[in-house]
């Protein structure tokens, strides 16, 4: 792979200037506006036949508009089309430019792991690539969906599902035990050779070899039925009538269909939606939708194509890829596929029979979900409208960011930043701020009570850091920014846009107003009365959720900052707490995890801890900002 930059002048004529050094040869291209910013990559098998194209003038309004703002032109050459295809997808998932089709919403699956690392091991939710300690099977399409297979795998198989401090603590059963959830293989209710087979039947379980497992503990069953051992007998009939269950659940009723994705896409309205459905080991693991974002003039098939080589990125593709839509470099897409991990998979558009069935119903839910997609769209958009009016901005805003912060006591301090568009929140643009100021000597227990001043401290701290962040990235520039606070907040704002010469970066506090009750909230901007809404108006009501996503998400990352350093440090930052009820309450409970989800009366049961003490214990671990 070679690369080389050509830069300036710029639109058509730098694309006239760069052709005479531009290889005949497969490779990427990428364009550049005035900031250095990557606008959009392309690929070609003759990059000097594709650029050229651009210095022609009958273009498209997308085109025409990109090639106006391209001030500089870098190309990669490759060894042959199908490596470019590939270098262009990772290309578009690292710099998303805006003139390319996007795929926004690109969150990692989630697999099952069966650990291989421990004695006794246990299923677990995990996303990543890396099968390191464990086999991976997957990729499910969403936590819930892994939730499900293994709330019924720990039903079925009654693998452990604890930690392992957990295990090596326990000394008598924990409550999985006694409610027939697990074995007991902490305190030695189950032989380790026991435990493995359960491990191997999960493991044929997920891999597809039902048949081969069925059998397995039908002869298991008979015996020991044959050798009168008629309850253990009962155990293996019932395990089989779940796994049956299951797999009826499943509703899959093509035995083929064993390591295939079915993938629709629908338009309406310039408006496309693809969804996709994953089928691994003869069962259905969930599906979702998704929304890629286009020009006016993309084609289905140019969407279709380019979603298929982000989302492929980073999840090993099936043996079996159906789609509804034909591809125009259908064998190139397989190619480059095999390409990145070696594997053969197949790309079909069935007309009948059993996957014809399965697209179909992928095509149904699709045309359900771009529906409800474009309803919500069209109120947001109206929304948005009100808000452009309601806080006099020049433009409706395309992202707006919220801010608010989390701590107790001043300690654990978290900034948080979450960001709202007219297509929703874009969780992929959502920042956590870990306040160092706050943070250098936290305790719990030595700590005095929070001030107005440690809020403002914090504030100015992440606002600090996200001007930098927007000096180097203008192109991420908010339309408006939301703070939690008020007319001291504003304060704050102020002095550090006038220290970064900030003059055009609209921005409003919202303060919880009187008593502090929803539908009371006031807002402060400078050079403006403050004011307040109609609680029932629907912008209020929006303006209330993206002010609640913004604090729920900085008290649940606050939360998990606590939770990391008091499992750190033991229990040493509980106040009252000594050696003694330390040992008393792990004792009891087994470990921290446990002692954290009890109520005050279980905690006052254990010997040492009255009454007044476990409502201590209890507040320190349950306190919120």
């Amino acid at each position: 792979m070679v690369s080389g930059i050509l830069e300036k002048k710029f639109g058509r004529e730098l694309i006239k200037h760069s052709l005479a050094n531009i290889p005949s040869t497969p490779g990427v291209y990428r364009m550049l506006n005035e900031l250095g910013q990557i606008i959009y990559i392309g690929k070609a098998k003759n990059l000097k036949k594709r650029v050229a194209n651009y210095a022609k003038g009958d273009h498209t309004n997308r085109i025409a508009r990109m090639v106006f703002q391209a001030h500089a032109l870098e190309y990669t050459i490759t060894g042959s089309e199908a490596e470019a295809l590939l270098l262009e997808a990772q290309l578009i998932k690292k710099h998303q430019p805006k003139f390319n089709i996007l795929l926004k919403d690109d969150k990692s699956f989630p697999y099952i792991k069966l650990r291989n690392d421990h004695d006794f091991p246990q299923l677990i939710k995990y996303r990543g690539k890396s099968a390191e300690g464990g086999k991976l099977f997957g990729p499910f399409a969403s936590g819930f969906q892994v939730n499900i297979t293994l709330n019924e795998l720990q039903k079925i198989f009654k693998l452990r599902n604890c930690t392992d401090n957990y295990f090596t603590t326990r000394i008598r059963p924990c409550l999985q035990y006694q409610i027939k959830r697990c074995y007991g293989p902490c305190v030695g209710k189950i032989s380790k050779s026991a435990y493995n087979d359960l491990v191997t039947q999960t493991d044929d379980f997920l891999s597809g070899r039902t048949l081969k497992l069925q059998e397995t503990l039908s002869k298991q069953m008979e015996l020991l039925s044959d050798q009168l051992h008629f309850e253990e007998a009962a155990e293996i009939r019932d395990r089989i009538k779940a796994l049956s269950y299951v797999q009826l659940k499943s509703n899959l009723e093509f035995k083929d269909i064993v390591d295939v994705d079915v993938i629709a896409i629908v338009e309406e309205n310039n408006t496309y939606c693809i969804e996709v459905f994953l089928y691994r080991a003869a069962q259905s693991w969930g599906n979702k939708a998704y929304f890629p974002v286009h020009s006016e003039e993309s084609t289905k098939s140019e969407v279709l194509e380019a979603f298929i080589g982000q989302f492929y990125q980073t999840r090993l593709p099936p043996k079996e890829i159906i789609i509804n839509h034909p591809l125009i470099q259908q064998e190139l897409i397989i190619e480059a596929l095999f390409r990145l991990y070696g594997n053969k998979t197949k790309i079909i558009l069935p007309k009948r029979g059993g996957r014809a069935k399965l697209l179909e119903n992928a095509y149904d839910n699709a045309k359900n979900a771009l529906t409800q997609h474009l309803k919500n769209s069209v109120k947001n958009l109206a929304i948005f409208e009100e808000i452009k009016e309601l806080f006099n901005l020049n433009e409706i805003p395309q992202r707006i960011e919220i801010y608010d912060n989390s701590h107790i006591m001043g300690t654990h301090a978290i900034g948080a930043m979450v960001v709202a568009t007219p297509l929703g929140f874009d969780k992929k643009e959502y920042r956590v701020y870990n306040v160092k100021g706050l943070n250098q000597h936290e305790t719990i227990s030595k700590v005095s009570a929070p001030t107005g001043g440690d809020d403002y401290a914090m504030l100015k701290e992440v606002l600090t850091r996200r001007l930098n962040r927007l000096a180097k990235e203008p192109h991420n520039k908010p339309s408006l920014m939301i703070i939690d606070g008020g007319k001291g907040h504003m304060g704050v704002v102020l002095k550090l846009f006038e220290k970064f010469g900030v003059t055009d970066l609209p921005f409003v506090c919202m303060s919880k107003g009187a008593d502090r009750n929803a539908g009371r909230e006031q807002f402060h901007i400078p050079n403006r009365e403050v004011f307040t809404l109609d609680k029932n108006k629907q912008v209020m009501k929006y303006l209330q959720i993206i002010r609640d996503e913004a604090h729920n998400f900085a008290i649940k990352n606050h939360r998990a900052r606590r939770s990391k350093a008091i499992r750190a440090t033991g229990m040493d930052e509980i106040p009252t707490i000594g050696e003694v009820r330390k040992k008393a309450l792990l004792n009891y409970f087994g470990d921290f995890k446990t002692i954290q989800g009890a109520t005050i009366e279980e905690l006052a049961k254990v010997p040492g801890i009255n009454k007044l003490t476990a409502k201590m214990v209890y507040e320190t671990l349950h306190q919120q900002n």
